[in-house]
């Protein structure tokens, strides 16, 4: 994620780097990286395609890498305020998929989460990309398994729980999106907060 079930922190205009990497972010949230032209990814920055490779020399695929990029700095930044605001775990994955459902239901159901999406589409064909999705993937692990350490969690079970956590948030939103209903997002979050509370 710009995203809308993503958390936007636009609070000045954005330079043009910026609006390039918060478009590419959104098409590729909606039409993936194969179907994502960087003269649409001009087009929809209010750049010139000339800006663009001024930027980003390596195009579509360093374009991509960017947006995972930022992709990962929304979802983090969502996900750490969820574990700040809560003091209880379990109910800071339930604030978290709660925020996502409602973003989602927003955005018409069209803006999920670009690393995922990029990363399904491009796996195993482009290293830069993977290795940008699989970086972002274990920064959000951590945070979770942070908060659990911080909460009482052994540290062995907070690294397992973590990866769960957001593997089950990321394919509940996948999820959501399809049916075009919040009911997966929502059922994930009470169902991760009941494993939470089972290893307490």
């Amino acid at each position: 994620m710009q995203t809308t079930s993503r958390p936007q922190r636009q609070t000045r205009t954005p330079g043009t780097r910026e609006r390039i990497v918060e478009a590419t972010s959104r098409l590729l949230q909606r039409q993936g990286y194969e179907g994502t032209s960087v003269k649409e990814i001009a087009r929809a920055a209010g750049a010139t395609l000339s800006s663009v490779y001024h930027f980003f020399p390596g195009g579509k695929q360093e374009l991509a890498v960017a947006a995972i990029r930022h992709g990962d700095a929304e979802f983090a930044e969502l996900l750490s305020a969820s574990l700040a605001r809560e003091a209880d775990p379990a109910a800071a994955v339930v604030a978290c998929t709660d925020a996502l459902a409602a973003g989602l239901r927003d955005s018409g159901w069209s803006d999920g989460c670009p690393v995922t999406a990029t990363a399904l589409e491009t796996a195993g064909r482009i290293p830069e990309i993977q290795r940008a999705c699989t970086q972002t993937y274990e920064h959000w692990q951590r945070l979770v398994a942070e908060r659990l350490v911080t909460a009482g969690f052994a540290e062995a079970d907070a690294r397992e729980l973590a990866w769960t956590v957001v593997t089950t948030i990321e394919g509940a939103e996948g999820a959501a999106q399809v049916f075009r209903s919040a009911t997966p997002l929502h059922l994930a979050g009470r169902h991760l907060a009941r494993l939470l509370d089972a290893y307490r």
